[in-house]
């Protein structure tokens, strides 16, 4: 075919991409020419086709992928820059982020904020922001769990990096800009090989306790409507009284969402710790339907209904409809925890003036319309027996989650590695006897199944080879629940046995008291006069 040929064709393939951006990201007739022309100037093309005209049943993304090519086909990017480009061209036909914020905020006006949000997410899936087509790549499934149901998914969105682009990643300066992946900064940003280009993301003002934040959905939506609110100043993490009142004000602009932050501190915290944010969605993660089975009252706060979580993990929910009183109770509730110390259940709060206790809190306004407060405690300490943490996963379930235990999974949602799903194929054909069980060639270096021997052993031992191959599938995924199972049970400061429940409801009755009692002495909220009272066992000042 010949080169012109092929050009037009491509044109063509362009005005199909307008004729889209007009139907569904909002692409104003009378600016079509001008994004045309900036078009044009990226593809090298001179002329233009007539106006296309798509069906209701276009596939935006194939036509986007055969531009890219003959991008990639005629020199004009390389190869390992595809998704760039195509970021790119998007950008483009997105509306400015100003207007963006006007749209949201007049549907959020006339309409309600749920409808804003639905609108936002149609226009991050519609341009590509939100790759609908690589997050249904993810293997997701439900573990039913006598405690509590436990989702699973296997990663698969995000695509594994090329040798050569990780290699040349390292070798690129690291210009500071954007500071991080959160900052402001990312909006339109041209990405490179290092960093995702971000021209089609588009973030909302938003105001909490009178700080300025924004609203955004998270590109990997690892449950419905996932989104994140970002501070504007790029700062490190923190928790503190601030944290809750900014919970709460997120919760009146977006009632229909819950809200929390990862913890402040490495190992219990999230993977950016650098920047300030929170994580949110539609409340569809597996605590928020758990059960309280312990209750408690406080005359502190005396419309604060305070229990005690039928969960994996330690959790204290706090309930009301006063507002002043709930954040107040929390505010407390994570002092009290911050200070606490239990060495029979290996709680120690710091060491030489490094903290340890923390809590992962999250919030939501729940079906009797209260405020609602989940507060998972943690502990970040480690020792000599368990170096990666005293309340994380032991090291017999590193093959199939050793990273940083945080929001998401402690509330029951498990994002496992891509290359999980090639081993565990592999680990079935062993249990099928289609590949012979040979531990010395399994132990070898570079053996992607090195990591899984102890889980093929114990799957051998219990269920032979000789599976058919629904019977090895089932095998496989029973293991992989069970484990993500006793991971939530590695984050439990107080363990769900006697000792633990004994320590637990100690903890929470020390906070409801009318005092708070801390390292051997009594503090008298009203007075803050020091009585000594008889140490903890073993305590030291």
């Amino acid at each position: 075919m010949a080169r012109r040929k092929v050009a037009d064709i491509i044109a063509e393939h362009a005005e199909q991409l307008l004729s889209y951006a007009e139907r569904r990201l909002y692409l104003k007739s009378e600016d079509r020419c001008y994004i045309r022309n900036h078009l044009f100037n990226l593809l090298k093309l001179n002329e233009p086709c007539s106006k296309a005209e798509i069906s209701e049943d276009f596939d935006f993304q194939a036509v986007l992928d055969k531009i890219v090519d003959y991008a990639v086909d005629n020199k004009i990017i390389e190869p390992n820059k595809r998704l760039l480009f195509e970021t790119r061209i998007m950008g483009l036909l997105t509306p400015m982020p100003s207007v963006v914020t006007e749209y949201f905020d007049y549907i959020a006006a006339t309409e309600s904020t749920k409808k804003a949000c639905e609108w936002l997410y149609d226009l991050s899936t519609a341009n590509n922001y939100i790759r609908l087509p690589d997050i249904r790549k993810n293997i997701r499934w439900e573990a039913k769990k006598p405690r509590g149901d436990i989702i699973v998914t296997i990663n698969l969105a995000k695509p594994e990096k090329d040798p050569k682009d990780i290699a040349a990643a390292a070798k690129m300066a690291d210009t500071g800009y954007p500071a991080c992946a959160l900052c402001e900064d990312n909006v339109g940003f041209f990405g490179d090989i290092k960093r995702p280009a971000r021209q089609t993301l588009r973030i909302i003002p938003l105001l909490l306790n009178d700080e300025d934040w924004f609203f955004q959905f998270s590109p990997y939506v690892y449950f419905d409507q996932h989104c994140l609110a970002i501070s504007k100043e790029h700062r490190p993490m923190s928790l503190n009284a601030d944290t809750f009142v900014r919970f709460l004000d997120f919760l009146e602009f977006f009632p229909d969402y819950f809200i929390g932050s990862n913890a402040a501190l490495p190992i219990v915290g999230g993977s950016i710790l650098a920047h300030e944010h929170y994580q949110g969605g539609l409340k569809v993660l597996p605590l928020m339907k758990a059960p309280s089975r312990e209750f408690y009252l406080s005359d502190d706060f005396p419309e604060v209904k305070i229990s005690i979580v039928d969960w994996y993990n330690s959790v204290v929910r706090l309930e009301s409809k006063n507002r002043r009183q709930i954040i107040a109770a929390a505010s407390k509730l994570l002092s009290e925890w911050k200070s606490y110390r239990n060495e029979e259940l290996s709680i120690i709060p710091e060491t030489d003036g490094t903290p340890h206790n923390t809590v992962t809190p999250i919030a939501r306004i729940n079906d009797d319309g209260e405020w609602c407060l989940d507060m998972i405690l943690r502990n970040n300490r480690t020792d000599s027996k368990h170096p990666y943490g005293i309340f994380h996963p032991t090291e017999d379930m590193h093959n199939i989650k050793k990273e940083g235990i945080g929001i998401i999974e402690v509330m029951g949602l498990f994002i496992l590695p891509g290359r999980l799903l090639r081993e565990a194929m592999e680990i079935k054909k062993i249990l099928t006897g289609e590949t012979p069980l040979d531990f010395k060639a399994l132990a070898e270096e570079g053996n992607p199944l090195a990591p899984h021997i102890g889980m093929i052993a114990q799957l051998a031992n219990d269920y032979g080879t000789r599976l058919n191959a629904e019977a090895a599938e089932a095998a496989v995924t029973d293991y992989i629940n069970d484990t993500c199972e006793r991971i939530l049970d590695c984050t439990a400061v107080f363990k769900n046995d006697t000792a633990g429940r004994a320590g637990f409801s100690e903890f929470l009755n020390y906070y409801t008291s009318g005092a708070t009692k801390r390292f051997g002495y009594e503090y008298a909220e009203e007075t803050e006069e020091e009585i000594p009272v008889e140490k903890y066992p073993d305590e030291e000042f």
